[in-house]
């Protein structure tokens, strides 16, 4: 469809369902879920071992097909953790799997199906092992992994730099720079004299934000009636 054809009313209410399910089940999955998160569909948001911690005012997307999994798997005791600092974007299809641990700074986003290890997952050798080589993976604040891109084990992404999509990164990121490629590689410098908005900045009065938001449905979705909503779900039209 071109356009949410629900009522205004339907759709405030499809929100609060919504967090209510990300508070009541999918907060007690993690060893902290910070203040003010926004959930879509979280459902399909799979949180497996720990401990994982997700900061304050995350943004969290997945779908059906492109489920959000967050994975702490390892074979020591006490070993292995995922921590995701506050106002970070996490699209659908993002995998972070930790065999040590995973640090994501403050208003970094994450791609639709970028994959963040800190392990091989199995070990060259002995194929028996399910964990193999493991190193520490660091992202820096405000960074971008972008579409599909992989980073890898022992990673550090610098502040404010950008995976580029589909790039492999097995070394080590500088801060501000944009990386592309497999193996990936410095392809452009950003200005630390430019000003940059993040995410922080975007959502530093998140109830403005909420009002403005609110305003924008309000026009949109005004008139939309549940009859017509209801008859572009079964009987859709051309322009839909």
């Amino acid at each position: 469809m071109l356009r949410d054809h629900r009522p205004y009313t339907l759709k405030r209410w499809d929100l609060r369902w919504q967090d209510w399910y990300a508070q009541h089940y999918l907060k007690p999955q993690f060893a902290r879920m910070g203040k003010g998160g926004v959930f879509m569909r979280p459902w399909y948001v799979e949180v497996f071992g720990g401990p994982i911690s997700l900061g304050d005012y995350p943004h969290v997307i997945a779908t059906p097909d492109q489920r959000v999994r967050l994975t702490v798997w390892s074979t020591i005791e006490g070993n292995g953790r995922i921590r995701i600092g506050d106002y970070c974007l996490i699209c659908p299809g993002v995998r972070i799997s930790a065999g040590s641990d995973i640090t994501i700074g403050n208003s970094c986003m994450m791609a639709q199906g970028a994959f963040i290890t800190d392990s091989d997952w199995h070990d060259i050798y002995d194929r028996s092992r399910s964990v193999g080589q493991s190193a520490p993976v660091r992202i820096e604040d405000n960074a971008w992994i972008g579409d599909s891109a992989i980073v890898c084990k022992g990673v550090r992404i610098g502040k404010n730099s950008v995976v580029g999509a589909g790039a492999v990164v097995a070394k080590n990121v500088p801060d501000n720079v944009i990386v592309a490629g497999n193996p990936a590689t410095v392809v452009k410098e950003i200005d630390p004299g430019r000003e940059m908005k993040t995410r922080a900045e975007w959502l530093a009065d998140p109830a403005e934000l909420a009002v403005q938001f609110d305003e924008i449905d309000r026009s949109r979705m005004g008139a939309n009636t549940l009859r017509g909503w209801l008859r572009a779900l079964l009987f859709p039209r051309h322009g839909d």
